[in-house]
């Protein structure tokens, strides 16, 4: 019969022994941590302080931000913890509110960048109708609807994963993952797949067939258009592509390391694509606070004291 319980704590397995350099990396983590917090809170103050910023593609970067800085906290605090323990395990709640805190990261950033560019193929493609398709009331909704439906999601996700009967507790990363339990169940996880791949399509291929989709509209209009247009076209959606180009790929790799065996894969190169994840929170508000004019601009005024 197959020893099937209710487990109280998890091992993270991928984690190894690091001698003294785990002090080196604690440091860098804890130093890419405070970068991450602290671009992200100026940008959002620098866009909630200017009310020349208060139009929808600076409200939805806003709500990005914002995103970032709630995805950095659920892991980058617990990645600290870990690289100086020596003992690696995780209490089963502290596992799952982990799940909702990533599992919610992901979902609102892709929702988030499909909605900026739904923003930006209204605003190039029917520039003269923008402002009365993209209202105020409609931004609201939009960003309010970002955020809720993945939480209701991922409640769900964790209400199907949290009951099951485990027949093991390690898991082979080195954060928790909730297909990295539901592989751990001796039960029947028939609903749990479904609902997973179900899940998956909605948070993470219908954004992408959207934002696809727009931008081909937006390139077709690009060719057809003047060099102005094409200019502005690039300069605003630049930024949005190499976002999104970096966070797919490094979801990519985490569904592939969560779906397949990657035993194979040294552990060192696993550790750090596993990482490359967390240079998003980064990566997203220097490439915006470098990339767009106004925002830069006000950046320098805000940090001068002159606003």
């Amino acid at each position: 019969m197959v020893n099937a319980t209710q487990v109280s704590y998890f091992i993270l397995s991928a984690y190894f022994d690091t001698g003294v350099l785990k002090y080196f990396y604690f440091v860098i983590i804890m130093s890419l941590y405070i970068l991450i917090v602290c671009s992200n809170v100026l940008l959002i103050a620098v866009i909630c302080m200017n009310r020349s910023l208060h139009e929808p593609m600076y409200l939805f970067l806003c709500s990005l931000f914002v995103n970032e800085l709630c995805g950095s906290t659920g892991v980058f605090p617990f990645l600290l913890v870990q690289i100086l323990s020596d003992v690696h395990t995780v209490s089963a709640p502290l596992c799952f509110l982990q799940i909702f805190s990533v599992c919610s990261y992901v979902c609102v950033e892709f929702l988030n960048l499909a909605i900026m560019s739904y923003d930006r193929y209204l605003a190039i493609c029917y520039p003269l109708q923008y402002n009365t398709r993209m209202t105020f009331t409609k931004v609201a909704v939009l960003i309010a609807l970002t955020w809720l439906f993945p939480f209701l999601a991922i409640i769900v996700l964790i209400s199907l994963s949290a009951p099951l009967q485990l027949c093991g507790n390690i898991i082979d990363k080195i954060c928790c993952g909730n297909y990295s339990i539901v592989k751990l169940a001796c039960s029947d996880t028939r609903v749990n797949n479904i609902y997973g791949l179900l899940y998956t399509v909605i948070s993470i291929i219908v954004p992408l067939i959207l934002i696809i989709y727009t931008y081909l509209k937006i390139l077709r209009v690009c060719f057809s258009g003047s060099k102005q247009t094409r200019h502005k076209a690039i300069s605003t959606c630049t930024p949005h592509l190499a976002s999104l180009l970096n966070f797919s790929f490094a979801i990519f790799f985490q569904i592939l390391q969560s779906r397949f065996d990657m035993s194979n894969v040294p552990n060192i190169l696993s550790f750090l694509l596993s990482y490359f994840l967390t240079c998003q929170p980064l990566f997203t508000p220097v490439l915006y606070g470098l990339k767009m004019s106004k925002i830069r601009t006000m950046c320098k005024r805000l940090l001068c004291g002159e606003m």
